[in-house]
């Protein structure tokens, strides 16, 4: 079956010049979900469950093995934090600086020029992203294991919603020694 004729059959629309997929949610909003048809075929043909993998991607940093580096970033006095289109693009800006690979971003804006969550399900691990546009703050969550570093987000997402300030906290997740 054609993957047009699923979507169809799912009452899932896709725009190709911005690769954004859209579907009216249960609560009668609008969802985007915001994946390459591309993306999609990648996934399809990655290794399937119960295939072996040697890599377990654990990070060895400074004498420690653990799962993965997470970054925790409070947004204030932020903008644009109800645009979906504009937090796609920034979050996509954010993985390519980072050296992960993407295989799905989904955004949920709950109602017009309101709050936006999303989540960037990565490879490595996820960026997540809720905002509050009418307190101007959002809460950022980038978290990446094996060789992507989630440092190089923060100028990408400072420079994108030009915050007043950031509060950060970093994490190592998983540590075995």
């Amino acid at each position: 079956m054609k993957k047009t004729s699923v979507l169809n059959q799912l009452k899932i629309s896709t725009n190709e010049s911005t690769g954004l997929i859209e579907r009216p949610s249960l609560l009668g909003e609008t969802e985007i979900n915001a994946v390459d048809i591309r993306t999609l075929e990648k996934i399809t043909s990655a290794e399937t469950p119960g295939q072996s993998n040697a890599l377990d991607h654990f990070v060895e940093e400074e004498g420690l093995t653990f799962a993965g580096k997470h970054l925790m970033l409070d947004l204030w006095g932020a903008s644009r934090l109800d645009d979906l289109q504009f937090i796609k693009t920034t979050l996509e800006q954010s993985i390519n600086e980072c050296g992960a690979t993407l295989l799905h971003i989904y955004l949920h804006r709950f109602t017009e020029n309101g709050g936006v969550s999303g989540v960037a399900l990565l490879a490595e691990s996820h960026i997540s992203i809720h905002t509050w546009p009418e307190r101007n703050y959002a809460a950022v969550d980038v978290f990446m294991c094996g060789d992507a570093s989630p440092t190089p987000a923060i100028p990408i997402l400072r420079q994108a919603f030009q915050p007043t300030s950031i509060q950060l906290g970093d994490h190592k997740r998983g540590i075995l020694t």
